[in-house]
């Protein structure tokens, strides 16, 4: 099985990029941040998946381990086949991914292209148990969205003074995310004392809102 690809960057498409190895042309497909890092006749270099049917054997390409193994992981799931599983990775991080699934939150998956909310709803029943979020930061996603603030420097902080008040682990930390993505400059300003503020305010406006129905 070819795990990887190290050679002159041959061509680079919409959604595919040839890499020469040895004096072969390597063909694989790969999302657009991927295919991003390749660079015309630069030596490039791949990570790999081959999904091999009966009539065909297709090469995938990655930019971190961590992209290929949630790629394996979502080919795991019923109904989800390669170009699918690769639209997911377009569209959000691995660690977007992680999160989302681990969440419960099947609205991040009907974000992807070819996916309805069913769909989500079994991907994220299917990978509950599969897909743990890793704490890395995790960039704005493609709809421009702070996906997860777990890795900052003040995230155990807020979460631990927040669990002292009497939310779970996973709410606060949902709450966090949701105030620093209406409000990202509290990601920067890392004020603990600040992003607490915020994020009560938040969790108190949600709850008024929900009692006022």
């Amino acid at each position: 099985m070819i795990s990887s690809l190290t050679g002159t960057v041959e061509s680079v498409g919409l959604n595919h990029a040839v890499i020469t190895v040895s004096g072969f042309g390597m063909r694989f497909s790969a999302t657009p941040q991927t295919l991003a890092g390749l660079h015309l006749g630069e030596p490039g270099r791949v990570l790999t998946s081959m999904v091999v049917r009966e009539d065909s054997m297709t090469l995938f390409g990655f930019a971190t381990e961590d992209e290929r193994e949630v790629f394996d992981v979502l080919l795991g799931v019923s109904g989800v086949g390669p170009r699918l599983a690769l639209a997911v990775l377009a569209v959000h991080d691995p660690e977007t991914v992680r999160v989302a699934a681990s969440s419960g939150d099947d609205k991040a998956f009907t974000k992807v292209p070819g996916i309805g909310p069913k769909g989500a709803r079994r991907i994220v029943l299917e990978l509950t148990d599969k897909l743990v979020p890793t704490g890395a930061a995790v960039a704005a996603g493609a709809d421009g969205d702070l996906a997860s603030a777990a890795g900052l420097p003040w995230m155990d902080r807020v979460l631990e003074a927040l669990t002292g008040l009497g939310w779970t682990e996973k709410d606060a930390e949902k709450a966090v995310r949701d105030t620093v993505r209406h409000e990202p400059e509290l990601e920067e300003s890392g004020d603990v004392a600040h992003v607490l503020k915020s994020t009560l305010r938040h969790l108190g406006q949600g709850q008024s809102s929900r009692s006022g129905r």
